[in-house]
């Protein structure tokens, strides 16, 4: 055999070898980059809201390594003098899987933090809350979206510092770009307009509307074809070409707080993973067809989902559960369960984000203390609360989030009237049919569902601090002229 023959045979052999091993596409790249086997050296990182922690965990042996410290709980955080970070919400990471990109709702932050070594770089501030950043497949810029205000501010990678803002409509959710860079989809949190900016000129060229106000998460398929966005507020999954005209494709129910989505690969085709708050669920659509191929209970209140980078597995945040959800998708089922720290929300898989020269990565690290604590609670309507195993169909779940003195109390409300005024209080009775004490009022969306926050020793009411003390239970009741009705929802014995 001639010698150039044998090289183009060569060549041809690792082409095909390459091809045969890029299916997934590490999100949020193109589905032509070649997998990334599953190592030590990879990290799972989840942000959460009220411990002000980011979580980082070893996938392979499902371990939880320690938390990044960002901020401290509250009351602490309510100092004037506070200087760290506060509603630790959102994340991204860069091509180079060596930094990771932070967002703080509450203190209008976003912090760098070195993937190697766990150490901040840097935090800048940006404007009233943003959501989400993300960088340019280039790695030159970062965007974040300022979903408080209506534009994206644009941060340059290099030093951080905001180049300039891109506007779009009051209040931009969540940001996501082709797989080749050339689009940048900004959905709104405000609005129902989802808007296509050209990355290079930074000018608005294509604007898809939204079935609702709500979108929280928006997410391009790794083939360059599709965009997926869920609206929260209506329980509600839509698909739109990704390249002009940007022509809606699909809509379609999906659940109460549907969440967030992403994609993987396999050998029996591309699969969008789509967390469904309200039902503790995954649901897994074809991209292709958009048949839904299987349903996955995970945990309570599934937030922030990401596939590895070989998308064997997929990772999913429970927001109400403190943990991340390990899903096979050979298989579609959880094969494992890693306590992380308060709420998770938003979560990010880093294929070789430790380089071998840093050690084992676990600089920096701490141990998640309080960080660790919380309390479950289910309330389910009056005539289900003594019924036997009727929490395992709960449709509220409450988690008390420990602060120390005081507890973050989350309530991920289910089944109620769409649109309607309701209260979540204490009962000094376990049918609720006592005085009741407001926790907090709250209006449903229109698939019936809220997400309510509370602060306080919530927990020392609901057990008795001590035991003279008066136990109260949680009830969820509508509200009339200002006033709680008949409790419809009860604590679970």
């Amino acid at each position: 055999m001639k010698k150039h023959s044998l090289t183009h045979l060569l060549a041809a052999t690792a082409l095909a070898a390459v091809a045969a091993c890029a299916q997934a596409g590490q999100a949020p790249g193109a589905a032509a980059d070649a997998d990334i086997p599953m190592s030590h050296r990879d990290r799972v990182y989840t942000a959460e809201q009220f411990s002000n922690t980011v979580s980082v965990t070893d996938p392979m042996d499902n371990k939880l390594l320690g938390v990044i410290r960002l901020g401290d709980p509250s009351p602490g955080n309510f100092s004037p003098l506070y200087k760290g970070q506060v509603l630790v919400h959102g994340m991204g990471f860069s091509p180079d899987h060596r930094t990771l990109a932070v967002v703080s709702i509450g203190s209008n932050s976003v912090t760098f933090i070195d993937t190697a070594t766990n150490a901040v770089k840097h935090t800048t501030y940006v404007g009233r809350s943003p959501h989400e950043a993300f960088f340019t497949p280039d790695g030159k810029e970062v965007w974040v979206t300022v979903r408080g205000e209506n534009y994206v501010s644009v941060l340059d990678a290099a030093t951080f510092m905001e180049k300039t803002r891109i506007t779009t409509p009051n209040g931009p959710g969540m940001q996501i770009f082709s797989p080749d860079g050339k689009y940048g989809y900004v959905c709104s949190s405000f609005n129902p307009e989802t808007v296509v900016i050209d990355t290079a000129t930074k000018q608005t060229v294509g604007r898809v509307k939204q079935d609702s106000p709500f979108c929280p998460n928006i997410a391009a398929t790794p083939d360059g074809k599709q965009v997926w966005m869920t609206l929260k507020d209506i329980g509600r999954t839509m698909v739109f070409d990704a390249k002009p005209p940007f022509a809606v494709i699909k809509s379609f129910d999906t659940g109460p707080i549907t969440n967030h989505v992403n994609f993987a690969a396999t050998k029996k085709g591309s699969f969008a993973y789509v967390t469904i708050g309200g039902l503790n669920q995954v649901k897994v659509f074809r991209t292709d067809d958009f048949s839904q191929v299987a349903t996955i209970p995970v945990g309570m209140l599934p937030h922030g989902i990401w596939p590895s980078g070989d998308g064997t597995r997929i990772y999913v945040g429970l927001e109400n559960a403190d943990a991340l959800a390990v899903i096979d998708t050979a298989t579609n089922t959880v094969v494992a369960t890693v306590p992380v720290g308060q709420a998770p929300q938003a979560i990010a898989y880093v294929p070789n984000a430790v380089p071998a020269q840093a050690g084992d990565g676990t600089q920096g690290l701490q141990a998640p203390g309080l960080s660790g604590q919380v309390a479950h609670l289910t309330l389910v309507t009056p005539r289900a609360r003594k019924a036997p195993g009727a929490e395992n169909n709960a449709p509220t779940s409450v988690s008390l989030f420990d602060q120390g003195l005081l507890q973050v109390l989350q309530a991920s409300a289910t089944g109620l009237e769409p649109r309607q005024p309701y209260v979540l209080a204490l009962s000094d009775q376990p049918d609720g049919s006592g005085v009741l004490q407001p926790l907090a009022n709250f209006m449903t969306n229109p698939a019936g569902a809220a997400i309510v926050n509370a602060i306080g020793p919530i927990r020392q009411q609901i057990q008795g601090a001590t035991p003279t003390d008066s136990k109260r239970y949680l009830v969820i009741a509508p509200q009339s002229g200002g006033k709680p009705g008949t409790p419809v929802q009860v604590q679970s014995l």
